[in-house]
């Protein structure tokens, strides 16, 4: 972003766009808090090496081996600059002793192998990016290939009648606001653009900080591609609703049927 010489710099010249990323999209604690109870519910054991798919910062892998000295991870992009990004924010700032026991790889999840998980997490809709059932369903069967015994996959899927719309919908933080565009669907295809821009007090903004060119899978869907690919439980957690707000409590439990809201955000399960 230029600017005339002796210009003061804006607001958004200079934001990372991976902080605010961070600080609008993420929630590692509550999502690992999510992985590591529904897992140790499941197994009966809790939880020791994960593996985070289309990582990004790796964000979430590096809160995993942070929170305790028997937790190992594995994180997963394709992306070289917002790995090198998480390298710098997130693997430099752990002990030495949680950098051995994480292991950062600049890979595609189709092709890169690891050694078996016992929680591997595709969220923020990352795997939305495969836009046919043949793609999608590969996907979850090289996750499960890549799963411990009883090791369990962790997917995150959003919905609701809005979600079928071109709008923007703003969210407003301390020193900026986080603007979610739903740029263009396809009813037919159900192909989507989807974008983040960023606005400041000062006026200034980023636009597309980031863009998504997604598939919105439906949950039977996505339910049907899982069982395909060989899991043989796959569950909804579907999130209960604050009585006095009539907002999500962010309580995730097992369910058959969902609310017929306009925006939902759900956990998928799949084991065995």
């Amino acid at each position: 972003m230029s600017r005339a010489p002796g210009k003061k710099s804006s607001m958004a010249d200079r934001a990372d766009r991976h902080e605010l990323y961070e600080a609008s999209v993420q929630d590692p604690d509550s999502e690992l808090e999510f992985v590591a109870e529904t897992f140790e519910a499941l197994t009966g054991r809790p939880p020791e090496l994960i593996r985070e798919d289309f990582c990004g910062t790796a964000n979430t892998a590096c809160h995993w081996v942070a929170a305790g000295p028997a937790h190992r991870a594995i994180a997963i992009d394709l992306d070289p600059e917002v790995l090198d990004w998480g390298r710098a924010h997130h693997f430099a700032a752990l002990s030495a002793d949680a950098k051995s026991r994480i292991e950062l790889i600049e890979g595609d999840v189709m092709t890169t192998t690891s050694e078996p998980v016992d929680a591997l997490l595709a969220m923020n809709f990352s795997y939305y990016l495969f836009t046919t059932r043949e793609k999608l369903r590969r996907y979850f069967e090289r996750a499960r290939a890549s799963l411990a015994e009883d090791g369990v996959l962790f997917l995150d899927s959003f919905g609701g009648y809005e979600a079928h719309r071109e709008l923007e919908e703003r969210t407003e933080y301390d020193d900026f606001t986080y603007v979610w565009d739903q740029a263009s669907f396809d009813p037919i295809t159900h192909a989507m653009t989807c974008q983040i821009h960023f606005e400041f007090p000062d006026g200034s903004e980023i636009r597309r900080a980031f863009e998504y060119h997604w598939r919105l899978w439906t949950l039977p869907e996505i339910q049907e591609l899982l069982r395909e690919a060989g899991f043989a439980e796959v569950t909804v957690y579907w999130e209960g609703t604050d009585e006095d707000t009539e907002e999500g409590n962010g309580i995730y439990e097992p369910a058959d049927s969902g609310d017929a809201d306009a925006g939902w955000i759900c956990y998928i399960v799949a084991r065995g």
